[in-house]
């Protein structure tokens, strides 16, 4: 039977976000991975763990599913519930999409799910979150397969389909309706949305940016269904290694992930870790931070305001 999730009896949840591992065979660096996730688990003692993407560098596995079951060892081995969505590295080696979320099903402690066979991707599941003492839904939390690389010769990397957003959109409504409410809700996928471009360039963001927005080419309008269905309050994302910034636009955070792993490319000074995100009970609003390696804890982010424009009349 799947756990139920639940607010504790301090009117809070807690997820930490592990991304962009990397896993490849349990090597060297892989370890390194595994004891530095341990360690912030046992620090946090979250309520849920996510892993948003790039779990494995599946071109490099000499077998994808076995490394992909080396990290839910290590999962199984904490205890905490968890769940996931796939990245562009994921599924480049030995075993598709299925096969890898056939792995992670077999998990005691795994809530991933694949999604309606009938819309784009694997992996696109809605997870309730309820009250401390009653069974009712108190907040929702969506994961959605943002695929890999561009499907047609524009290049660059794929973007979530519009019957993923349509079905978004469907989750959203039948919540909203059975609650009576718009409950809050966040976003977990592995590609950035556009919008994180526009967020860094034109409005106060908090943390760093040391690489370059990587989003698809075609804007789907997924923030505009976010938007227009009212619950999302903050969405998460990886794929860049480098980047740790938040920023608000339109009323919804759009929040990069701390990269985990050590077997890929990093930055020096710039320690692997994980976000940390705290919902409380009833409040449309949820507080967040970065715990590094190392056990340092970052709670307030550097401020970046962009540069002001000045326009002169003609």
């Amino acid at each position: 039977m799947k756990t139920e999730l639940k607010f504790d009896e301090n009117g809070s949840f807690k997820i930490v976000q592990f991304t962009d591992i990397h896993w490849q065979n349990g090597e060297d660096p892989d370890q390194k991975s595994a004891a530095l996730m341990e360690s912030i688990i046992g620090a946090e003692v979250p309520d849920l763990i996510v892993l948003t993407g790039d779990i494995l560098s599946g071109g490099g596995c000499h077998d994808a599913a076995e490394s992909l079951q080396q990290i839910v060892d290590l999962l199984e081995r904490c205890g905490i519930p968890w769940a996931a969505v796939f990245g562009n590295h994921d599924d480049e080696g030995t075993a598709d999409r299925h096969e890898l979320m056939a792995v992670m099903q077999e998990s005691e402690l795994s809530l991933v799910e694949p999604g309606p066979e009938e819309i784009s991707g694997v992996g696109n599941y809605v997870l309730t979150i309820h009250h401390a003492n009653e069974r009712n839904t108190a907040a929702l939390l969506y994961f959605i397969d943002s695929g890999s690389y561009a499907p047609t010769d524009i290049g660059g990397y794929d973007w979530i389909k519009r019957d993923q957003i349509e079905w978004f959109l469907n989750e959203s409504s039948k919540h909203t309706v059975s609650a009576g409410n718009h409950l809050p809700a966040l976003a977990f996928f592995h590609i950035p949305i556009p919008e994180y471009d526009e967020v860094w360039d034109f409005h106060t963001c908090y943390g760093v940016k040391y690489e370059d927005v990587c989003p698809p080419r075609i804007n789907t309008g997924l923030f505009a269904a976010l938007h227009e269905a009212g619950d999302v309050i903050g969405t998460f994302v990886g794929h860049e290694h480098i980047n740790d910034f938040w920023g608000e636009l339109h009323g919804i955070r759009l929040c990069y992930g701390r990269a985990t792993g050590y077997n890929t490319y990093g930055k020096d000074g710039f320690p692997r870790g994980a976000r940390v995100i705290e919902l409380k009970e009833g409040q449309r609003q949820f507080n967040t931070w970065i715990h590094l390696d190392g056990g340092t804890v970052v709670r307030d982010q550097q401020e970046h305001t962009p540069l002001k424009r000045t326009y002169t009349e003609e």
